[in-house]
């Protein structure tokens, strides 16, 4: 336990003091939350590798390695890789040169403030809320590993400590701290990898003693099963926050596309580490474990307390660092979609800064509620991920390359995705819920718009190639 305690105390001053000085240094609202659209190359792509591996890759990932073997790459890293590249290499440059603060910004500048609520309560709501309790979720499986601690207690004390270093050093802190994290992360897991392949007798026999079913793409359950999970995952990482802020936060747009896209493929690779642990784990722990325990379980029983200890700080830096930047992600959409945009337009930098002080907690406490009512690391996810996409995904594009999408449409299109996708559990079909969202939503989007007409509060543009007013107004 000494080598567990000594490891984290060092992590935990180091972030600590980064914070600190960032909330002496950060003195603007747009500093806080969007870094001042200012980061280099290089704190882009540690952030990005950082923000990535949370706890849907250290544990998660782990986990569907451990329960559908290789088949887990595809169903969830190829899928969230495919369509992040999709954003940064067709949408990026255009979503740069907008100058946002949000996803919601984008509809709010385009059909009006009114319209950018939906997709800024499902970005504060649905995922940034559920994805920090899975940070939290995880955090607690370190306590309760290294010292024994009872399951409310973790949770409690990982959502101190994020909050903490969220409210000290805002976005600005979370990208410089990312950056330093990214290598500590990726050694990390690394090593693990390593590790448990070589518990398992080496790759070859690790590769032998594997069923063929866990080895294939199609995995234990066929083609269509994965291709159904690659669906409800994909699609979502076209809009996800955390990919947009990154962006946002370049400081010039060829930074913006080379550091994000460097940062994407070196997760793409850093994601096979999991997998092959899921997969070596198979060989050693027995098979009713719960998967959401493997990546501790190995760390904790099978690896001598000064290298397990490294690993525990390098699971600690991607949960923390996830945690702060979902937590950033609902705080941005709080603070400048509602409350700058709706309640207090002429609000002075001095109550911003506080009300996204204020908002960085309640979006932290308010996952901590969730992370003491919910379990299951992927189940989580996934939820998050389908019900975002199938609301958001169809009218982005549009947004992104149809001018003659109207208000209505968009309006139309985001109710259909979202509340299709919320009755389908209570439809008894077996159609797929995500594309059934999708058909609900493309209803919306195209047919309601070629029967209506542009709204006076519309700024009418296909984004990707028209400018919006925030080009040259911030």
């Amino acid at each position: 336990m000494g080598w567990y305690l000594g490891y984290i105390i060092v992590y935990f001053l180091i972030m600590f003091g980064i914070g600190f000085y960032y909330f002496l240094k950060v003195k603007s609202a747009d500093d806080y939350l969007i870094g001042g659209w200012s980061m280099g190359f290089w704190p882009i792509v540690g952030t990005v590798i950082s923000t990535w591996c949370g706890a849907s890759v250290f544990i998660g990932t782990v986990g569907l390695g451990f329960q559908v073997g290789a088949s887990g790459y595809i169903r969830f890293s190829l899928a969230s890789v495919i369509f992040t590249l999709i954003l940064i290499l067709a949408f990026g440059r255009a979503l740069r040169r907008q100058r946002l603060y949000t996803l919601a910004d984008l509809f709010g500048q385009r059909f009006g403030v009114r319209v950018g609520i939906i997709p800024s309560l499902l970005s504060a709501v649905v995922y940034s809320i559920p994805t920090t309790a899975m940070q939290y979720l995880a955090m607690s499986t370190i306590w309760s590993a290294c010292f024994g601690m009872e399951i409310h207690a973790a949770l409690i004390l990982s959502a101190v400590l994020v909050l903490a270093f969220t409210v000290l050093g805002g976005l600005p802190g979370t990208i410089v701290t990312d950056a330093l994290q990214a290598v500590l992360i990726v050694a990390g897991i690394i090593i693990l990898a390593v590790a448990a392949v070589s518990l398992a007798g080496g790759m070859g026999p690790m590769l032998a003693a594997t069923p063929p079913e866990f080895l294939s793409p199609s995995g234990p359950y066929g083609a269509k099963e994965v291709a159904m999970f690659f669906i409800s995952v994909g699609p979502f990482y076209l809009v996800w926050q955390s990919s947009w802020q990154r962006i946002f936060a370049a400081k010039s747009e060829k930074v913006s596309l080379n550091a994000n896209t460097l940062g994407v493929l070196i997760c793409c690779g850093v994601f096979v580490c999991p997998i092959l642990i899921g997969l070596s784990a198979r060989q050693f722990l027995p098979a009713d474990i719960n998967p959401d325990l493997i990546f501790s379980t190995v760390t904790r029983d099978l690896l001598p307390p000064y290298v397990g200890g490294l690993i525990y700080c390098a699971l600690l830096a991607a949960l923390v660092t996830g945690a702060d930047s979902f937590i950033l992600q609902g705080s941005s959409n709080l603070t400048h979609d509602f409350y700058r945009q709706l309640i207090n337009p002429k609000a002075d930098n001095k109550r911003l800064m506080l009300v996204s002080r204020l908002t960085v907690a309640l979006v932290a406490l308010a996952a901590l509620w969730v992370a003491f009512n919910f379990t299951g690391i992927i189940a989580i996810y996934q939820w998050a991920l389908r019900l975002t996409a199938t609301t958001i995904v169809l009218p982005f594009l549009a947004t992104m390359l149809w001018r003659r999408l109207t208000r209505a449409g968009v309006l139309a299109g985001m109710l259909g995705g979202l509340i299709s996708t919320l009755v389908w559990p209570y439809l008894g079909i077996s159609f797929d819920q995500t594309l059934f969202g999708f058909i609900f939503s493309a209803l919306g989007v195209f047919g309601v718009s070629l029967v209506t007409r542009h709204h006076p509060e519309e700024h009418v543009a296909a984004v990707l190639w028209e400018d919006l007013p925030t080009a040259t107004q911030r």
